[in-house]
Protein backbone atom coordinates (compact mmCIF):
# COMPACT_ATOMS: atom_id res chain seq x y z
CA UNK A 1 0.00 0.00 0.00
CA UNK A 2 1.39 3.42 -0.94
CA UNK A 3 0.57 6.90 0.25
CA UNK A 4 -1.34 5.96 3.40
CA UNK A 5 -3.34 8.64 5.10
CA UNK A 6 -2.05 9.82 8.45
CA UNK A 7 -3.53 7.78 11.30
CA UNK A 8 -5.50 10.76 12.59
CA UNK A 9 -7.16 11.06 9.18
CA UNK A 10 -7.74 7.43 8.23
CA UNK A 11 -10.80 6.63 10.29
CA UNK A 12 -10.06 2.94 9.67
CA UNK A 13 -8.37 0.51 12.01
CA UNK A 14 -6.32 -1.79 9.76
CA UNK A 15 -6.52 -4.66 12.21
CA UNK A 16 -10.32 -4.63 12.46
CA UNK A 17 -11.28 -2.94 9.13
CA UNK A 18 -13.97 -0.96 10.97
CA UNK A 19 -14.76 2.72 11.07
CA UNK A 20 -13.28 4.36 14.16
CA UNK A 21 -12.88 7.79 15.69
CA UNK A 22 -9.36 8.92 16.58
CA UNK A 23 -8.62 11.17 19.51
CA UNK A 24 -6.38 14.08 18.54
CA UNK A 25 -4.44 16.75 20.40
CA UNK A 26 -5.87 18.73 23.32
CA UNK A 27 -8.66 16.23 23.93
CA UNK A 28 -10.27 16.91 20.57
CA UNK A 29 -11.66 14.17 18.32
CA UNK A 30 -11.60 14.29 14.55
CA UNK A 31 -14.92 13.34 12.94
CA UNK A 32 -14.57 11.99 9.42
CA UNK A 33 -16.90 12.98 6.62
CA UNK A 34 -18.52 10.53 4.20
CA UNK A 35 -16.29 7.63 3.22
CA UNK A 36 -15.87 7.21 -0.53
CA UNK A 37 -14.20 4.35 -2.40
CA UNK A 38 -12.78 5.14 -5.84
CA UNK A 39 -11.77 2.32 -8.19
CA UNK A 40 -8.87 3.26 -10.48
CA UNK A 41 -5.68 5.26 -9.96
CA UNK A 42 -4.88 6.56 -13.42
CA UNK A 43 -6.16 10.12 -13.95
CA UNK A 44 -9.89 10.31 -13.21
CA UNK A 45 -9.56 8.50 -9.87
CA UNK A 46 -6.81 10.63 -8.28
CA UNK A 47 -8.39 13.80 -9.71
CA UNK A 48 -11.67 12.89 -8.02
CA UNK A 49 -9.78 12.05 -4.81
CA UNK A 50 -8.30 15.58 -4.86
CA UNK A 51 -11.73 17.22 -4.97
CA UNK A 52 -13.43 14.79 -2.60
CA UNK A 53 -10.81 15.50 0.07
CA UNK A 54 -11.28 19.22 -0.42
CA UNK A 55 -15.02 18.73 0.04
CA UNK A 56 -14.50 16.97 3.38
CA UNK A 57 -14.64 13.25 2.65
CA UNK A 58 -12.46 10.31 3.61
CA UNK A 59 -11.21 8.77 0.35
CA UNK A 60 -9.83 5.33 -0.47
CA UNK A 61 -8.52 4.60 -3.98
CA UNK A 62 -8.07 0.95 -4.99
CA UNK A 63 -5.96 0.05 -8.04
CA UNK A 64 -5.56 -3.48 -9.32
CA UNK A 65 -2.07 -2.79 -10.71
CA UNK A 66 0.75 -3.22 -8.19
CA UNK A 67 1.94 0.35 -8.76
CA UNK A 68 1.29 3.39 -10.90
CA UNK A 69 1.77 2.64 -14.57
CA UNK A 70 4.43 4.88 -16.17
CA UNK A 71 4.54 6.27 -19.70
CA UNK A 72 1.51 5.94 -21.92
CA UNK A 73 0.32 8.18 -24.69
CA UNK A 74 0.43 11.94 -24.50
CA UNK A 75 -2.81 13.44 -23.21
CA UNK A 76 -4.05 17.00 -23.53
CA UNK A 77 -5.88 19.62 -21.51
CA UNK A 78 -7.79 22.26 -23.42
CA UNK A 79 -10.19 25.05 -22.58
CA UNK A 80 -12.19 24.49 -19.42
CA UNK A 81 -9.98 21.55 -18.38
CA UNK A 82 -7.08 24.01 -17.99
CA UNK A 83 -9.21 26.01 -15.57
CA UNK A 84 -9.84 22.87 -13.51
CA UNK A 85 -6.08 22.29 -13.30
CA UNK A 86 -5.63 25.91 -12.18
CA UNK A 87 -8.27 25.50 -9.46
CA UNK A 88 -6.49 22.37 -8.28
CA UNK A 89 -3.38 24.49 -7.76
CA UNK A 90 -1.43 22.29 -10.16
CA UNK A 91 -0.98 24.51 -13.21
CA UNK A 92 2.74 25.12 -12.67
CA UNK A 93 3.46 21.46 -11.85
CA UNK A 94 1.55 20.18 -14.88
CA UNK A 95 3.21 22.61 -17.26
CA UNK A 96 6.64 21.71 -15.88
CA UNK A 97 5.97 18.05 -16.73
CA UNK A 98 4.64 18.70 -20.25
CA UNK A 99 6.21 17.17 -23.34
CA UNK A 100 7.09 20.64 -24.66
CA UNK A 101 5.97 19.62 -28.15
CA UNK A 102 6.26 22.56 -30.55
CA UNK A 103 3.78 21.17 -33.05
CA UNK A 104 3.08 18.45 -35.59
CA UNK A 105 4.00 17.74 -39.18
CA UNK A 106 2.05 15.39 -41.39
CA UNK A 107 4.44 13.79 -43.88
CA UNK A 108 4.42 11.57 -46.96
CA UNK A 109 6.17 8.23 -47.30
CA UNK A 110 9.46 10.01 -48.07
CA UNK A 111 9.18 12.22 -45.01
CA UNK A 112 8.30 15.41 -46.89
CA UNK A 113 6.13 17.79 -44.85
CA UNK A 114 2.53 18.12 -46.05
CA UNK A 115 0.89 20.13 -43.24
CA UNK A 116 2.07 21.87 -40.09
CA UNK A 117 0.19 22.46 -36.84
CA UNK A 118 1.69 24.49 -33.98
CA UNK A 119 1.05 24.24 -30.26
CA UNK A 120 0.24 27.94 -30.24
CA UNK A 121 -2.64 27.50 -32.72
CA UNK A 122 -6.11 28.37 -31.45
CA UNK A 123 -4.78 29.80 -28.20
CA UNK A 124 -3.10 26.54 -27.28
CA UNK A 125 -6.29 24.52 -27.75
CA UNK A 126 -5.61 23.19 -31.24
CA UNK A 127 -4.54 19.84 -32.67
CA UNK A 128 -1.41 20.01 -30.49
CA UNK A 129 -2.41 21.50 -27.13
CA UNK A 130 -0.03 23.69 -25.15
CA UNK A 131 -0.74 21.45 -22.12
CA UNK A 132 0.34 18.04 -23.35
CA UNK A 133 1.70 15.49 -20.90
CA UNK A 134 2.29 11.74 -20.83
CA UNK A 135 -0.58 9.94 -19.16
CA UNK A 136 1.79 8.30 -16.67
CA UNK A 137 3.39 11.63 -15.75
CA UNK A 138 0.01 13.22 -15.06
CA UNK A 139 -1.06 10.18 -13.06
CA UNK A 140 2.09 10.42 -10.94
CA UNK A 141 1.57 14.12 -10.38
CA UNK A 142 -2.03 13.62 -9.23
CA UNK A 143 -0.96 10.77 -6.96
CA UNK A 144 1.79 12.86 -5.39
CA UNK A 145 -0.71 15.66 -4.85
CA UNK A 146 -3.18 13.41 -2.98
CA UNK A 147 -1.14 10.64 -1.35
CA UNK A 148 -0.82 12.31 2.08
CA UNK A 149 -4.59 12.71 2.50
CA UNK A 150 -5.90 9.68 0.62
CA UNK A 151 -5.58 5.96 1.28
CA UNK A 152 -4.21 4.21 -1.82
CA UNK A 153 -4.43 0.43 -2.07
CA UNK A 154 -2.40 -1.07 -4.92
CA UNK A 155 -2.54 -4.66 -6.15
CA UNK A 156 -6.15 -5.18 -5.09
CA UNK A 157 -9.61 -4.87 -6.61
CA UNK A 158 -13.32 -5.04 -5.84
CA UNK A 159 -14.75 -8.53 -6.27
CA UNK A 160 -18.15 -8.09 -4.63
CA UNK A 161 -20.38 -5.10 -4.00
CA UNK A 162 -23.78 -4.87 -2.35
CA UNK A 163 -25.58 -1.66 -1.46
CA UNK A 164 -28.50 -0.65 0.68
CA UNK A 165 -30.18 2.63 1.54
CA UNK A 166 -27.36 3.73 3.84
CA UNK A 167 -24.13 2.46 2.31
CA UNK A 168 -22.16 0.02 0.17
CA UNK A 169 -20.52 -3.18 1.40
CA UNK A 170 -17.39 -4.06 -0.56
CA UNK A 171 -15.32 -7.25 -0.64
CA UNK A 172 -11.79 -6.95 -1.99
CA UNK A 173 -9.81 -9.67 -3.76
CA UNK A 174 -7.29 -9.55 -0.92
CA UNK A 175 -10.00 -10.59 1.53
CA UNK A 176 -10.80 -7.30 3.27
CA UNK A 177 -14.44 -6.33 3.77
CA UNK A 178 -15.33 -2.68 4.23
CA UNK A 179 -18.32 -0.38 4.10
CA UNK A 180 -18.46 2.97 2.33
CA UNK A 181 -21.02 5.70 1.88
CA UNK A 182 -20.36 5.97 -1.87
CA UNK A 183 -18.39 4.09 -4.53
CA UNK A 184 -17.15 5.57 -7.82
CA UNK A 185 -15.74 3.60 -10.73
CA UNK A 186 -12.93 5.44 -12.50
CA UNK A 187 -11.40 2.24 -13.82
CA UNK A 188 -11.30 2.87 -17.53
CA UNK A 189 -12.82 1.71 -20.80
CA UNK A 190 -13.16 -1.93 -19.68
CA UNK A 191 -14.36 -0.98 -16.18
CA UNK A 192 -14.91 -4.10 -14.03
CA UNK A 193 -17.02 -2.03 -11.65
CA UNK A 194 -19.30 -0.95 -14.51
CA UNK A 195 -19.78 -4.60 -15.48
CA UNK A 196 -20.48 -5.55 -11.86
CA UNK A 197 -23.15 -2.90 -11.32
CA UNK A 198 -24.54 -1.99 -14.75
CA UNK A 199 -24.08 -5.08 -16.92
CA UNK A 200 -21.72 -6.57 -19.56
CA UNK A 201 -19.43 -4.16 -21.35
CA UNK A 202 -20.84 -5.13 -24.77
CA UNK A 203 -23.96 -3.22 -23.79
CA UNK A 204 -22.08 0.07 -23.54
CA UNK A 205 -18.96 -0.12 -25.75
CA UNK A 206 -19.23 1.37 -29.25
CA UNK A 207 -16.35 0.24 -31.48
CA UNK A 208 -15.35 3.02 -33.91
CA UNK A 209 -13.74 0.76 -36.50
CA UNK A 210 -10.11 1.34 -35.56
CA UNK A 211 -7.40 -0.06 -33.31
CA UNK A 212 -4.75 2.04 -31.54
CA UNK A 213 -1.31 0.90 -30.38
CA UNK A 214 1.55 2.83 -28.81
CA UNK A 215 4.87 2.19 -27.10
CA UNK A 216 8.10 4.04 -26.39
CA UNK A 217 11.24 3.61 -28.50
CA UNK A 218 14.78 5.02 -28.49
CA UNK A 219 14.87 8.39 -30.18
CA UNK A 220 17.00 7.24 -33.09
CA UNK A 221 14.93 9.34 -35.45
CA UNK A 222 16.19 12.84 -34.70
CA UNK A 223 12.93 14.06 -33.18
CA UNK A 224 13.28 17.54 -31.70
CA UNK A 225 9.98 18.85 -30.23
CA UNK A 226 7.95 18.00 -33.36
CA UNK A 227 5.45 15.17 -33.80
CA UNK A 228 5.51 13.39 -37.16
CA UNK A 229 2.50 11.58 -38.64
CA UNK A 230 2.36 9.47 -41.78
CA UNK A 231 -1.10 8.42 -42.93
CA UNK A 232 -1.95 6.05 -45.79
CA UNK A 233 -5.37 7.15 -46.96
CA UNK A 234 -6.08 4.01 -48.98
CA UNK A 235 -5.54 1.52 -46.16
CA UNK A 236 -6.66 3.70 -43.26
CA UNK A 237 -3.37 3.04 -41.48
CA UNK A 238 -1.19 5.66 -39.85
CA UNK A 239 2.04 5.81 -37.87
CA UNK A 240 3.20 8.59 -35.56
CA UNK A 241 6.35 9.48 -33.70
CA UNK A 242 6.24 12.09 -30.98
CA UNK A 243 8.85 13.61 -28.65
CA UNK A 244 8.62 13.27 -24.86
CA UNK A 245 10.44 15.02 -22.04
CA UNK A 246 13.20 12.42 -22.11
CA UNK A 247 14.91 13.45 -25.35
CA UNK A 248 16.60 10.04 -25.62
CA UNK A 249 13.20 8.38 -26.05
CA UNK A 250 10.18 8.88 -28.30
CA UNK A 251 6.61 7.62 -28.30
CA UNK A 252 5.36 5.71 -31.33
CA UNK A 253 1.68 5.31 -32.19
CA UNK A 254 -0.22 3.29 -34.78
CA UNK A 255 -3.79 3.30 -36.02
CA UNK A 256 -5.31 0.70 -38.30
CA UNK A 257 -8.84 0.00 -39.48
CA UNK A 258 -10.66 -3.00 -38.04
CA UNK A 259 -14.37 -3.62 -38.47
CA UNK A 260 -14.46 -5.57 -35.23
CA UNK A 261 -12.09 -6.34 -32.37
CA UNK A 262 -11.92 -9.68 -30.62
CA UNK A 263 -8.40 -9.70 -29.17
CA UNK A 264 -8.13 -9.87 -25.39
CA UNK A 265 -6.81 -6.46 -24.35
CA UNK A 266 -4.59 -8.22 -21.79
CA UNK A 267 -3.01 -10.72 -24.27
CA UNK A 268 0.14 -8.76 -25.14
CA UNK A 269 1.80 -11.45 -27.28
CA UNK A 270 -1.23 -11.74 -29.56
CA UNK A 271 -1.54 -7.97 -29.72
CA UNK A 272 2.07 -7.55 -30.87
CA UNK A 273 1.61 -10.20 -33.53
CA UNK A 274 -1.54 -8.45 -34.74
CA UNK A 275 0.25 -5.10 -34.93
CA UNK A 276 3.08 -6.55 -37.02
CA UNK A 277 0.61 -8.17 -39.39
CA UNK A 278 -1.48 -5.03 -39.88
CA UNK A 279 1.51 -2.71 -40.31
CA UNK A 280 3.34 -4.93 -42.81
CA UNK A 281 4.34 -3.01 -45.92
CA UNK A 282 3.29 0.42 -44.66
CA UNK A 283 6.65 2.07 -45.35
CA UNK A 284 7.99 5.38 -44.02
CA UNK A 285 9.81 4.71 -40.72
CA UNK A 286 7.50 1.86 -39.73
CA UNK A 287 10.00 -1.03 -40.08
CA UNK A 288 12.50 0.79 -37.85
CA UNK A 289 9.82 1.52 -35.25
CA UNK A 290 8.57 -2.07 -35.24
CA UNK A 291 12.13 -3.29 -34.70
CA UNK A 292 11.81 -2.06 -31.10
CA UNK A 293 8.48 -3.78 -30.44
CA UNK A 294 9.83 -6.71 -28.44
CA UNK A 295 12.01 -4.57 -26.17
CA UNK A 296 9.61 -1.81 -25.19
CA UNK A 297 8.55 -1.60 -21.51
CA UNK A 298 5.16 0.01 -22.08
CA UNK A 299 3.30 -1.56 -25.00
CA UNK A 300 -0.44 -0.88 -25.29
CA UNK A 301 -3.02 -1.92 -27.88
CA UNK A 302 -6.80 -1.73 -27.76
CA UNK A 303 -9.83 -0.89 -29.82
CA UNK A 304 -10.82 2.72 -30.41
CA UNK A 305 -14.16 2.78 -28.66
CA UNK A 306 -16.63 4.96 -26.83
CA UNK A 307 -18.82 4.24 -23.81
CA UNK A 308 -22.44 5.28 -24.21
CA UNK A 309 -24.77 4.95 -21.21
CA UNK A 310 -28.21 6.30 -20.34
CA UNK A 311 -27.12 6.76 -16.71
CA UNK A 312 -23.76 6.97 -14.96
CA UNK A 313 -25.04 6.02 -11.53
CA UNK A 314 -27.05 3.37 -9.75
CA UNK A 315 -27.97 4.06 -6.14
CA UNK A 316 -24.76 4.85 -4.26
CA UNK A 317 -22.45 3.79 -7.11
CA UNK A 318 -21.37 6.20 -9.84
CA UNK A 319 -18.98 6.21 -12.79
CA UNK A 320 -16.43 8.76 -13.98
CA UNK A 321 -14.08 9.21 -16.93
CA UNK A 322 -13.73 6.51 -19.58
CA UNK A 323 -15.72 4.08 -17.44
CA UNK A 324 -18.77 6.33 -17.86
CA UNK A 325 -18.30 8.28 -21.08
CA UNK A 326 -15.15 7.43 -23.03
CA UNK A 327 -14.95 9.71 -26.04
CA UNK A 328 -12.07 7.62 -27.50
CA UNK A 329 -8.53 8.79 -28.31
CA UNK A 330 -9.95 10.11 -31.59
CA UNK A 331 -11.49 13.01 -29.67
CA UNK A 332 -8.29 14.12 -27.93
CA UNK A 333 -10.48 15.04 -24.96
CA UNK A 334 -10.58 12.01 -22.69
CA UNK A 335 -8.37 13.63 -20.06
CA UNK A 336 -10.32 16.87 -20.19
CA UNK A 337 -13.57 15.00 -19.61
CA UNK A 338 -12.03 13.16 -16.66
CA UNK A 339 -10.73 16.34 -15.01
CA UNK A 340 -13.93 18.32 -15.54
CA UNK A 341 -16.07 15.37 -14.49
CA UNK A 342 -14.08 14.92 -11.27
CA UNK A 343 -14.56 18.57 -10.34
CA UNK A 344 -18.30 18.49 -11.02
CA UNK A 345 -18.97 15.11 -9.41
CA UNK A 346 -17.33 16.05 -6.11
CA UNK A 347 -18.92 19.50 -6.18
CA UNK A 348 -22.44 18.30 -6.91
CA UNK A 349 -22.29 15.55 -4.29
CA UNK A 350 -21.10 18.05 -1.69
CA UNK A 351 -23.77 20.58 -2.72
CA UNK A 352 -26.38 17.83 -2.32
CA UNK A 353 -25.00 17.10 1.18
CA UNK A 354 -23.85 13.69 -0.10
CA UNK A 355 -27.35 12.54 -1.00
CA UNK A 356 -26.46 10.26 -3.96
CA UNK A 357 -29.63 10.47 -6.06
CA UNK A 358 -29.53 14.26 -6.15
CA UNK A 359 -25.75 14.62 -6.44
CA UNK A 360 -25.29 12.06 -9.20
CA UNK A 361 -28.29 13.40 -11.14
CA UNK A 362 -26.98 16.98 -11.08
CA UNK A 363 -23.51 15.81 -12.13
CA UNK A 364 -24.97 13.94 -15.09
CA UNK A 365 -27.17 16.86 -16.09
CA UNK A 366 -24.18 19.23 -16.16
CA UNK A 367 -21.90 16.82 -18.02
CA UNK A 368 -24.17 15.23 -20.61
CA UNK A 369 -24.06 17.76 -23.46
CA UNK A 370 -20.32 18.34 -22.93
CA UNK A 371 -19.70 14.60 -23.22
CA UNK A 372 -21.89 14.29 -26.31
CA UNK A 373 -20.02 17.08 -28.13
CA UNK A 374 -16.70 15.37 -27.46
CA UNK A 375 -18.01 11.97 -28.48
CA UNK A 376 -19.26 13.47 -31.74
CA UNK A 377 -15.76 14.75 -32.49
CA UNK A 378 -14.39 11.29 -31.79
CA UNK A 379 -16.84 9.70 -34.21
CA UNK A 380 -16.11 12.28 -36.91
CA UNK A 381 -12.36 11.78 -36.63
CA UNK A 382 -12.86 8.02 -36.85
CA UNK A 383 -14.90 8.50 -40.03
CA UNK A 384 -12.14 10.67 -41.51
CA UNK A 385 -9.74 7.69 -41.20
CA UNK A 386 -12.14 5.11 -42.64
CA UNK A 387 -11.01 2.93 -45.55
CA UNK A 388 -12.74 4.10 -48.76
CA UNK A 389 -15.37 1.71 -50.07
CA UNK A 390 -18.86 1.56 -51.58
CA UNK A 391 -20.52 1.40 -48.16
CA UNK A 392 -18.27 3.93 -46.43
CA UNK A 393 -19.79 7.19 -45.25
CA UNK A 394 -18.29 10.29 -46.89
CA UNK A 395 -15.41 11.77 -44.94
CA UNK A 396 -16.56 14.83 -43.00
CA UNK A 397 -15.75 18.32 -44.23
CA UNK A 398 -14.07 19.96 -41.26
CA UNK A 399 -13.94 23.37 -42.96
CA UNK A 400 -17.52 24.38 -42.13
CA UNK A 401 -18.71 26.68 -39.35
CA UNK A 402 -20.65 23.76 -37.88
CA UNK A 403 -17.38 22.07 -36.96
CA UNK A 404 -15.93 25.23 -35.43
CA UNK A 405 -19.06 25.48 -33.30
CA UNK A 406 -18.80 21.80 -32.31
CA UNK A 407 -15.16 22.19 -31.28
CA UNK A 408 -16.06 25.23 -29.20
CA UNK A 409 -18.73 23.25 -27.35
CA UNK A 410 -16.36 20.33 -26.87
CA UNK A 411 -13.61 22.48 -25.37
CA UNK A 412 -15.47 25.17 -23.43
CA UNK A 413 -19.13 24.22 -23.54
CA UNK A 414 -19.67 23.67 -19.85
CA UNK A 415 -19.94 25.83 -16.73
CA UNK A 416 -17.72 25.29 -13.70
CA UNK A 417 -19.72 26.40 -10.64
CA UNK A 418 -17.82 27.82 -7.67
CA UNK A 419 -19.81 25.60 -5.28
CA UNK A 420 -20.03 28.40 -2.75
CA UNK A 421 -20.57 27.00 0.71
CA UNK A 422 -19.10 23.58 -0.07
CA UNK A 423 -16.18 22.62 2.18
CA UNK A 424 -12.71 23.27 0.79
CA UNK A 425 -9.19 22.32 1.80
CA UNK A 426 -8.72 25.69 3.46
CA UNK A 427 -11.28 24.62 6.06
CA UNK A 428 -9.74 22.43 8.82
CA UNK A 429 -11.23 19.06 9.65
CA UNK A 430 -14.26 19.39 11.90
CA UNK A 431 -13.40 18.77 15.56
CA UNK A 432 -15.67 18.09 18.50
CA UNK A 433 -15.06 17.70 22.21
CA UNK A 434 -15.50 14.07 23.32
Amino acid sequence: MGGKRMEAVMGVDDSEQEHTIRTGEQGMTRVSGPEVLVAGASIAGPALAHWLRRRGTEVTVVERAPELRPGGQAVDARGVAKEVIRRMGLDAAVRAACTDTAGAHTVDAEGQVLETFRASDDGGDGFIADIEILRGDLSQLLYDDTRDGVEYIFGDRIVELTQDADGVNVVFAGGNRRRFDLVVGADGLHSPLRTMVFGPHERFLRHLGHVLAFYSVPNDFGLDRWLLEYRDQESGRSALLRPIQDATRAMSMFYFASADFDVDYRDVATQKRLLRERMAGLGWLVPDILAHLDNTPDFYLDQVAQVVMDRWSSGRVGLLGDAAFSSSPMSGQGTGLALVGAYLLAGELAAAKWEPDTGFARYEARMRSFVEANQEIGRLNARSRAVPGPDTEPRPDFAGEWFTDLVGRAINGIELPDYAGAPDSAVPARMITP
